[in-house]
């Protein structure tokens, strides 16, 4: 029987197209739930219409999960993600336990060389780049501009946390549900770990002493601390023992908060009027001092995409990282959501782009922030680690974290200052004899 020309071309086309679907690749992307990579999310109809052959499948999570998931993941070679959103922590940790690919032959746009050079350094490892930088954030004080002007007060071109504390009361209205600073309450190592961390180091404090030994029991951490409680009992927003980035930034945007001490990040999300009740009302200012220091305790951050090196879709992995760290992807959420709201923090291209800085007020702040950052010497004392709101080293995930509940719990009232210390005092002494440290 004769199979008509119709019915041989239908066919043909079936096949052609059972093809091309069977050629489609399906990655998956592990990522952080925070504005930026919920925006990109947005954005993929321009990734799926340059490349139709890859499809990207998304697990988008807390922060805290995500660095417990992937970091299970890549240790026990799971392969379960082909990209991971990660920190300028976990990289050279990981690269040097061969976990990552290193990213080469990213395409001829990428140029690589306009990278910020203190952000490209943290992900570079023998050479070689090992994650690709989405964001890179410093840390700042965030202020509500009329707030201040009606306590009367004038914010300092370097505010130190004894100024903090005074504009903290005076523009607190607990009546009308505004609270004079919002800081990180929910425990983690990259939460409010980040945070404590970066005021004991602008308290001339330290994590360790040059025999690995902690130093919890010292006078800059009990200072610390008894500022950190004491702004946040009287002047912070209820419940703020479960308080991250995300809550602090919706507080923030809906008026509730007078000063936040945050990442650079979340400038460009409190100052859009699409987004923030308040945008027209927000300044800027570094990171508090101690009174008389000089040590802004500034940290350095950056959300990268890396490949693991179990992914078995590494090509297409390598595609879309390509795709999402490009100056063409700039450009994308320029024209899409308004140049103000591109990842920042990565290319130093974004901070010579005339357009980026009438549009962003807070670029120069973002910039000097990361810039300043002395991640070889995050303390006034002389130190035995790098890194400045973490320490860089493979234990301190667990410790900081155990470090974090510990402060967290004092934070909600279920343990005094004095217990949270002498308790991180010993668990960290534990953990890091366990480990060989201590000399």
């Amino acid at each position: 029987m004769t199979m008509s020309l119709r019915t041989l071309l239908g066919a043909t086309m079936l096949v052609a197209a059972a093809g091309s679907a069977s050629a489609q690749t399906t990655i998956t992307v592990a990522t952080v739930n925070n504005g930026d990579m919920i925006r990109m999310q947005r954005l993929m109809p321009d990734f799926a219409a340059k490349h139709p052959d890859i499809k990207v499948n998304w697990v988008t999570l807390e922060e805290n999960v995500l660095r417990q998931r992937v970091t299970t993941d890549i240790a026990s070679k799971g392969g379960q993600y082909d990209v991971l959103t990660i920190g300028n922590y976990e990289v050279p940790i990981w690269a040097k336990q061969n976990w990552l690919l290193p990213l080469e032959n990213l395409g001829a746009d990428y140029d690589q060389a306009d990278l910020l050079p203190q952000v490209a350094a943290a992900l570079t490892v023998d050479g070689k780049l090992y994650a690709a930088p989405f964001y890179a954030e410093s840390s700042m004080l965030m202020y509500r501009t009329d707030l201040l002007e009606k306590a009367g007060l004038k914010m300092p071109e370097n505010p130190d946390w004894d100024f903090i504390a005074e504009a903290a009361e005076k523009m607190t209205d607990k009546a009308a549900g505004v609270y004079g600073i919002c800081l990180r309450g929910k425990a983690g190592w990259g939460e409010n770990m980040a945070l404590i961390t970066s005021m004991n180091n602008s308290m001339g404090g330290a994590w360790f002493d040059m025999e690995w030994k902690p130093e919890f029991n010292g006078p800059e951490w009990k200072q610390t601390l008894d500022t950190y409680l004491k702004l946040m009992n009287n002047y912070g927003p209820p419940g703020a023992s479960s308080n991250g980035f995300n809550e602090n930034l919706a507080l923030f945007q809906t008026g509730k908060c007078g000063m936040w001490i945050d990442a650079t990040v979340a400038a460009s999300f409190i100052s859009d009027p699409k987004e923030s009740q308040v945008a027209d009302k927000v300044g800027f200012a570094p990171a508090p001092i101690r009174a008389g220091g000089s040590n802004h305790g500034n940290w350095l951050w950056s959300w990268n995409l890396a490949i693991p090196a179990s992914s078995a879709k590494q090509d297409a992995a390598k595609t879309f990282v390509a795709w999402a760290t490009s100056p063409d992807y700039t450009k994308l959420v320029a024209e899409k959501e308004g140049i103000a709201n591109v990842p920042p923090g990565t290319r130093t291209s974004l901070y010579e782009n005339e357009a980026y800085l009438k549009a962003a007020p807070f670029a120069p702040m973002t910039l000097k922030a990361i810039q300043s950052t002395n991640t070889q010497k995050p303390s006034d004392k002389q130190v035995p680690y790098t890194g400045a709101q973490f320490v860089a080293i493979p234990e301190f995930q667990a410790i900081g974290t155990a470090v974090g509940q510990q402060f967290s719990a004092a934070l909600a009232g279920r343990a005094s200052a004095e217990q949270a210390l002498a308790a991180s005092q010993t668990l960290t002494s534990r953990e890091m004899t366990r480990a060989g440290y201590p000399k």
